[in-house]
């Protein structure tokens, strides 16, 4: 696996795509880290280098748009406008790369992206977004995260506080969700 943490920049040879991390640092129920979602985003990009030579893994932008989560302790969001400033300068700035892809594991950063990935397409670069799908009725801190995360760094997940949030299926959530945060539909997160 490449990545440009261990190069310097005469290595930067040919052309390469630029994969980007995007995560969060937001609550994860009781029982997983913050950094699940960019935990994530790494993992697979890492993947993609292993299986493609010409593919540079760029570091994570662990910050994005959280602004849902505020109700729990610890979540950091830098909110969707400078999510979206941050992509696009970014991106901008990676004119030595042949491309970019944005691997994005946080939800809350899909307005963001797109916006961004859609302003630089219309300035001719190079970028796509890529945004890994669970299943509809298994979201936030459920049973995909936590076997995810089990099989990333077992040691990081508490065994000891799993516990059931509310496992009602997005879709039926999402306008008190948007209304109220995160907290409003669950209180474990």
């Amino acid at each position: 696996m490449t990545g440009l943490s261990g190069l310097s920049w005469p290595e930067l040879t040919g052309p390469r795509l630029l994969a980007v991390p995007l995560g969060a640092v937001e609550q994860h129920g009781p029982h997983l880290p913050f950094t699940v979602d960019t935990e994530i985003a790494v993992a697979l990009c890492e993947r993609l280098a292993l299986r493609r030579a010409r593919v540079v893994v760029a570091p994570a932008l662990p910050y994005g748009s959280s602004g849902e989560h505020a109700g729990f302790a610890g979540t950091l969001s830098i909110g969707q406008e400078a999510t979206e400033t941050v992509l696009v300068e970014l991106v901008r700035s990676a004119d030595a790369f042949a491309g970019v892809v944005l691997v994005c594991a946080h939800g809350g950063n899909a307005v963001p992206v797109r916006r961004a990935v859609a302003k630089l397409r219309y300035e001719g670069r190079n970028v796509a977004a890529w945004f890994p799908r669970g299943s509809g009725d298994d979201s936030h801190a459920g049973h995909t995260e936590t076997s995810v995360m089990l099989a990333l760094r077992p040691s990081a997940v508490r065994r000891d506080r799993l516990a059931p949030g509310n496992t009602s299926p997005l879709p039926s959530l999402i306008d008190e969700l948007r209304a109220g945060g995160v907290r409003a539909v669950s209180e474990s997160g």
